[in-house]
């Protein structure tokens, strides 16, 4: 009856308050498109699609009790819908084997990978001996060993001879799924090349401007400010990152002020508030103008341009994306004579951007963006008027303000940031109290005015005003992270808990009444859930060459090296600030012959790498439970068994049988990474595939 009278409230004159829900019905149709263990077939979208249009008939007619339920219903399908749309617009072919030869393709974007190596995509690819057909959309090359033969300018034909792979599956069971992200970028193959890479042709004129410019742009901003900051201003105004050092990088993500490097919302906020506030002030000045013309309808249009130009200097990438949208809706808003700063322009942006690209949803930025946007917005419309802020002297509002936004939008990302990178930032607070306003009032609009001057040769100006504040910045980052305690690390949490917290602070936030408050419920429980979260007591990498075993609350891992990428995860994700090779310290594992052994369940567990591993093989499994190994499989152990994964994600494996629990090549390409827990029978197993389902973009 509560939920009859609010949609009756609403329906009464009050409809605008039911608009926030709408993406809410969306997302949550997204989120259960992307947990569907079978993808859906053409068939069983095109009942969802009939059903749809049925609730929204019954609503429409039934729209005084029944009709926002149906309409909800309905929104909720059109995410699901939406969702299994883009997945099928994307699709391309994806390597199904491991490649080493000629790559040939042109370059469409160069950044950098985690070991700090230039990384480039490349479209248009040729692969030696493959039908064309089979060649992946797009490629993703990093470029270790001795190169600079060549700068990688976007448009340029390259050639070089690399190894090339499928995306990654799951680091493990439940984590971060890189073949769904790849599948979105339409990247088919991974890999790197050890040898030069060589240029074929250049950039053929007319093609791909806007990223020939932003690589100019780059050039010239790294000649014009030097060092670190010239790094960063580059990833300011044109999304470059690929000049940033790790260790800045890394400084600015443990002080919680990685946001200012990434062209997001602060940035699109900043600097199209700063081109409105100059536009409508020039206008002002302007007698004849400003007493016929509302001076602010012009600036909105002026702040959009100038938006839409940083939009596609920036690269275009999802997150600037997202952000254009949301100060698109704003100044659109501004032109209607609406309220700029509402609920439903939050509510309008993210169903655009989830119509857009409904597989953001799952990722930090559209999270935390949102999250921070709806929390900002709820608590300054509800600070509106009150007497309080009112009363304080004018030049202290603006650092009361600054102080508010700051904490509500700290803790309203945090959760998502502690979730997706597992630590929190201890002294995040200050480092942004410190660094936002030099960003705000300094960097972005010495940013605009040497944009403006560039044309006139007066542009190093506004740049050494640019390069003071960025080096402030840097300098507070590094600061701030090297102080003790500047980071508490966080296990990863349980797949429920973030939806939990989001859907308990929605209703906080959009429902009307005292009812609200009932939504801190879900967000207690959820915490508890956190707070007792079950790490895996073993986990196996999808190669095969890395264990780690979890004793007294740390995770000991087989090998000081290989899969490092894939023991960083798991270390992170457990909470663990220690390296791989600390972790590989730990007591846990000792050495017998080639491998590694360790104690597991009543029985041992052995772990071999390289050749003569795999002569011992035999010699292995009659001695130890387990064998796990990357090498091939002797004839002679063919029929052990190894996991039963045919029996699903939570199978008990019985220990104790004849022989050991082989776990070699054939069983890894079928279960990708697997996680055991202690289970009520025994140990409990659950494999990535199995957690994955049958999508396309798990091969």
């Amino acid at each position: 009856m509560r939920l009859i009278s609010h949609i009756n409230a609403a329906q009464q004159g009050q409809r605008g308050a039911l608009m926030p829900w709408s993406p809410v019905m969306v997302g949550a149709g997204v989120a259960l498109y992307f947990a569907l263990p079978v993808e859906p077939s053409g068939l069983v979208l095109a009942v969802l699609g009939l059903l749809g249009l049925a609730l929204l008939l019954f609503g429409w007619r039934a729209r005084e009790v029944f009709g926002p339920l149906a309409f909800a219903l309905a929104l909720v399908i059109a995410g699901l819908g939406l969702s299994a749309l883009r997945t099928a617009q994307v699709a391309g072919p994806v390597l199904g084997f491991r490649y080493y030869g000629p790559i040939e393709g042109r370059v469409v974007m160069v950044d950098r990978s985690a070991s700090d190596r230039v990384r480039i995509t490349l479209d248009e690819v040729v692969l030696s001996r493959m039908d064309p057909a089979r060649v992946p959309t797009r490629v993703r090359v990093s470029l270790h060993g001795q190169q600079g033969f060549l700068d990688p300018v976007p448009g340029a034909r390259i050639m070089m001879t690399g190894h090339l792979s499928p995306p990654e599956g799951p680091g493990e069971p439940r984590g971060f799924d890189f073949q769904r992200h790849a599948w979105f970028q339409q990247i088919g193959a991974v890999g790197y090349t050890r040898v030069p890479a060589l240029l074929l042709a250049p950039p053929e004129p007319g093609t791909m401007r806007i990223a020939t410019l932003r690589h100019a742009m780059s050039a010239a901003i790294r000649a014009r400010v030097q060092g670190e900051a010239g790094a960063f201003a580059t990833a300011v105004l044109t999304g470059d990152r690929s000049s940033i050092s790790q260790d800045v990088l890394e400084a600015l993500r443990q002080s919680n002020i990685a946001h200012l490097l990434a062209i997001s919302g602060l940035h699109m906020g900043l600097l199209t508030g700063f081109v409105f506030l100059c536009l409508r002030g020039g206008l002002a000045l302007i007698p004849a103008l400003a007493l016929r013309v509302p001076t602010k309808k012009p600036a909105a249009i002026g702040a959009l341009a100038a938006g839409a130009v940083y939009l596609a200097l920036s690269g275009g990438n999802v997150a600037t994306e997202r952000a254009f949208i949301q100060v698109a809706v704003m100044f659109v808003a501004v032109l209607l004579d609406r309220r700029a700063i509402t609920l439903r322009a939050v509510a309008i942006a993210a169903l655009i951007v989830l119509a857009h690209r409904p597989e953001t949803l799952l990722g930090p930025g559209f999270q935390m963006s949102f999250a921070a946007t709806t929390a900002l917005v709820a608590v300054f419309n509800a600070l509106r008027g009150n007497t309080f802020l009112a009363g304080l002297p004018k030049w202290t509002r603006g650092a009361v303000a600054l102080v508010i936004s700051s904490v509500v939008a700290g803790a309203a990302t945090a959760p998502f940031a502690a979730a997706h990178f597992n630590m929190i930032a201890a002294y995040g607070l200050a480092a942004n109290l410190l660094t936002v306003p030099v960003m705000g009032s300094l960097v972005i609009p010495a940013a605009v005015v040497a944009l403006l001057l560039w044309p006139l040769g007066l542009d190093w100006i506004a740049f050494r005003v640019m390069e003071a504040g960025l080096d402030w910045i840097i300098a507070v980052a590094l600061w701030i992270s090297a102080q003790p305690g500047a980071i508490r690390p966080v296990v990863m949490p349980p797949g429920l808990v973030l939806g939990l917290i989001t859907g308990g602070m929605l209703l906080v936030i959009l429902w009307r009444g005292r009812a609200r408050w009932a939504g801190l419920a879900p967000v207690m429980v959820a915490l508890a859930i956190w707070t007792g979260a079950e790490r895996p007591l073993l986990l196996i990498s999808s190669t095969g060459r890395l264990a780690g075993l979890m004793e007294e609350g740390a995770r000991s891992l087989s090998r000081p090296r290989g899969d490092g990428f894939v023991a960083g995860l798991w270390l992170e994700n457990d909470g663990d600030l220690e390296d791989q090779a600390q972790a590989a310290a730990r007591a846990g594992w000792t050495d017998d012959g080639a491998g590694r052994v360790t104690a597991l369940a009543g029985g041992t567990l052995w772990h071999g790498v390289g050749r003569r591993a795999g002569e011992e093989l035999i010699a292995a499994c009659a001695r130890h439970t387990w064998v796990i190994t990357p090498e091939d499989i002797p004839a002679a152990l063919a029929g052990q068994p190894g996991l039963p994964v045919q029996a699903g994600a939570g199978a008990a494996v019985a220990l104790g049988a004849q022989g050991c629990h082989l776990v070699g090549p054939e069983v890894l390409r079928g279960t990708g990474a697997i996680a055991l827990y202690v289970g009520r029978g025994g140990l409990r197993v659950e494999t990535a595939r199995d957690r994955q389902g049958d999508r396309p973009w798990v091969r």
